[in-house]
């Protein structure tokens, strides 16, 4: 879709299909601006050659999932699953287990040897 604007429902909610929104910006912040102001964030995609914006724009991206120069980002071996209204914590991965698990903390002071 072109023509799109941040006050459109298309970018505040999760469009499963296939779907893209296209909106046009000048600078990165720009972008991130644009791409944050969503009330969701399972996932965010971007294509860049530069190493240090890819880096970047990824740890800026309020998403759970980042593709950069790639379209498919599950898989069974990666952490599903997203922030904001997309939800809290992962499925699949190692990280997928830790809903069902206990943390316990044992702190032991002053003993003698």
């Amino acid at each position: 879709m072109t023509g799109v604007n941040e006050s459109m429902q298309i970018t505040q909610e999760e469009i499963f299909g296939p779907v893209a929104s296209v909106i046009k910006f000048r600078t990165e912040e720009e972008a991130l601006r644009i791409a944050n102001s969503s009330r969701v964030g399972l996932a965010g995609y971007f294509y860049s050659d530069d190493v240090a914006q890819i880096f970047r724009v990824a740890r800026k991206l309020e998403v759970g999932m980042v593709g950069v120069n790639e379209g498919v980002t599950s898989s069974v071996e990666i952490p599903f699953g997203g922030v904001k209204e997309s939800g809290l914590g992962r499925e699949g991965s190692k990280y997928g287990i830790d809903e069902y698990l206990e943390v316990k903390y044992i702190c032991i002071g002053g003993m003698k040897p």
